[in-house]
């Protein structure tokens, strides 16, 4: 297995030249996609996604890993999921989300979206307030 750094597009009846995708554009595609599932609560990244994002700077390829292949693309998720959701279904509607973004944008159909459940997300409740009372 050899990596490419870009996938080219093999057009026909295209005299116009040839058309490049680079890798990063497809982990923000299915970044994005991912995301847009109800019941994931988030990606996950490394240190530095995390520190870029302190920064004020979104990074919508967090937790998508691509890897171009002689045989296709292979992507892999890292995302939370919430309390209580099915995660087959859920992790099954992200791999349709991707596969369907990626077709409509690109044209281009995984070989692979490997989803990788790396944590799940409690709802967070609210502190109340310590009552103090005051002396009169």
């Amino acid at each position: 297995m050899s990596e490419f750094n870009i996938l080219e597009m093999e057009q026909e009846n295209n005299s116009h030249g040839k058309i490049e995708i680079a890798p990063e554009v497809i982990e923000v595609i299915a970044g994005i996609a991912a995301s847009e599932v109800d019941g994931v609560s988030g990606m996950r990244g490394n240190f530095a996604t995390g520190v870029v994002e302190r920064l004020g700077k979104k990074n919508h390829g967090k937790g998508v890993k691509v890897e171009l292949t002689e045989t296709g693309i292979i992507i892999d998720v890292y995302c939370l999921m919430k309390f209580g959701v099915s995660i087959p279904n859920i992790a099954g509607k992200i791999q349709e989300n991707i596969r369907q973004a990626l077709l409509n944008m690109t044209a281009l159909d995984p070989e692979e979206v490997n989803i990788h459940i790396v944590g799940v997300q409690f709802e967070t409740q609210k502190q109340e307030e310590p009552v103090v009372e005051e002396e009169v």
